[in-house]
């Protein structure tokens, strides 16, 4: 028994009646309910949420951030550039039509053969790519650079929310717990906020049971917040926000019992995820973030390290599209990464930080089979410092095209997303179909 009027029951903490119930603060920071154990965390205006009929068809925005910077030169690879090849001697992947060599896009672009899950949406013109795309602050270090695209404001260190809560705030919409859902094992920084956001461990933690699961856990929870009261509510919400969530998954697995099983990893998070969306219309929003891309060391070229990553995150997307099935055409999926890597391989077969990268929009509502963005060139004088790829469109424009063309935002509510950013038509104007 602790000192802070908390009785523990199992890993879960009870307020104890009689020594002063926590404040809402309090409350909302441990997350009595929800939050510590790590299915649903609600905001602290989760009190107010109400969830929209289901049924509805919504447009909804998914986005997958790569931590550790992925070398985008390598995911869509400038095989007509000859100053690729000579600064990758070991790495670079081969050209098309040889043995591991690009899937040619345009003539000029080529995709990493682990990415083959991915050309029937090259092909059918919902996959775009958007090359030397990326955060206009200069930072190398990771913390940083992550907070800066996580937050939408590059180089300011004092904002207090991320861009993907402040999208679900401007949204002409009723906001429930499940708008939003962030699949992992804590809230990120670009889900932080006001607005309520549901959590989802990955992997087989998604179903795993919780102290609060337990009959005698949830009874006394139910009798000490059975009130009118904001902390009431705010249980109330995340516990039915929770078990919805639970039978929408425990569905998902028995669908895939009947077929052909997955392997473990992102294509069975991607999977359930899909899942989630075609069941409930309420969702809007969805986020995860996949690591293991800082490589330094052996990344490999056709094979190897990022191969072998890059097949896994091929395969979840076209799982996720195919698993969407009618909903692919409301949805849109954007993956990004902190910073891009160095042109040239380091003396560890790797490639160290560098600058500019690739953005990848995947989804019904795209107008893909192209690779957008201008393109800077790779000779010395051309990069950046002199040593990586230069910067020619900032990653807020093709998400403002998203946020504008597919989720129907103008521009008072796109500069609420992005507060710092003039958005301009750009190379991307024309990403989203109207």
């Amino acid at each position: 028994m602790s000192g802070h009027g908390y009785e523990a029951w199992g890993d879960c903490q009870l307020p104890t009646p009689g020594r002063g119930a926590p404040s809402r603060r309090e409350f909302l920071k441990r997350t009595a309910v929800l939050g510590a154990a790590g299915i649903v965390m609600l905001s602290r205006y989760a009190w107010a949420a109400r969830v929209d009929a289901m049924g509805a068809r919504r447009p909804r925005l998914v986005v997958v951030f790569l931590r550790g910077a992925v070398d985008g030169l390598n995911v869509v690879v400038p095989y007509g550039d000859p100053d690729y090849y000579d600064a990758r001697p070991t790495i670079a992947v081969p050209r098309a039509g040889g043995e591991g060599g690009v899937i040619d896009l345009d003539g000029f672009f080529g995709l990493h053969p682990a990415l083959a899950a991915l050309v029937p949406q090259w092909r059918d013109g919902t996959l775009a790519f958007v090359h030397a795309c990326g955060s206009p602050d200069s930072t190398r270090s990771h913390f940083d650079a992550q907070d800066y695209m996580e937050s939408g404001t590059p180089g300011v260190k004092s904002t207090s929310d991320g861009w993907m809560n402040r999208v679900l705030a401007v949204l002409p919409s009723q906001h429930g717990p499940t708008e939003a859902l962030s699949l992992g094992p804590s809230l990120p920084r670009i889900l932080s906020g006001h607005m309520p956001v549901a959590e989802i461990p990955l992997g087989r933690a998604v179903a795993r049971l919780l102290p609060l699961d337990r009959p005698i856990i949830e009874a006394a929870f139910d009798r000490m917040y059975r009130g009118g009261d904001e902390l009431s509510r705010v249980y109330r919400e995340g516990l039915a926000a929770r078990k919805r969530l639970l039978i929408e998954l425990e569905g998902d697995m028995r669908e895939a019992d009947n077929g052909a099983p997955l392997p473990f990893g992102f294509p069975l998070d991607a999977a359930r995820l899909a899942g989630l969306i075609a069941r409930d219309s309420s969702i809007r929003l969805a986020f995860v973030a996949l690591g293991g891309w800082d490589t330094h060391v052996n990344e490999g070229s056709w094979h190897g390290q990022l191969a072998n990553h890059l097949k896994s995150l091929g395969d979840g997307l076209a799982t996720l599209a195919g698993t969407l099935g009618s909903h692919y055409e409301e949805t849109v999926v954007i993956v990004v990464s902190e910073f891009g890597r160095m042109l040239r391989e380091n003396g560890n077969g790797g490639t160290d930080h560098g600058h500019g990268n690739v953005m990848w929009i995947m989804g019904g509502p795209v107008r893909g089979g192209k690779v957008y963005g201008g393109w800077p060139g790779l000779s010395k004088p051309r990069l950046y410092q002199e040593r990586d790829l230069a910067l020619t469109t900032d990653f807020r424009e093709p998400i403002a095209a998203v946020l504008r063309t597919h989720m129907g935002l103008g521009d008072s509510q796109i500069r609420r997303v992005f507060p710092q950013f003039l958005s301009s038509s750009g190379t991307t104007a024309a990403l989203i179909r109207d």
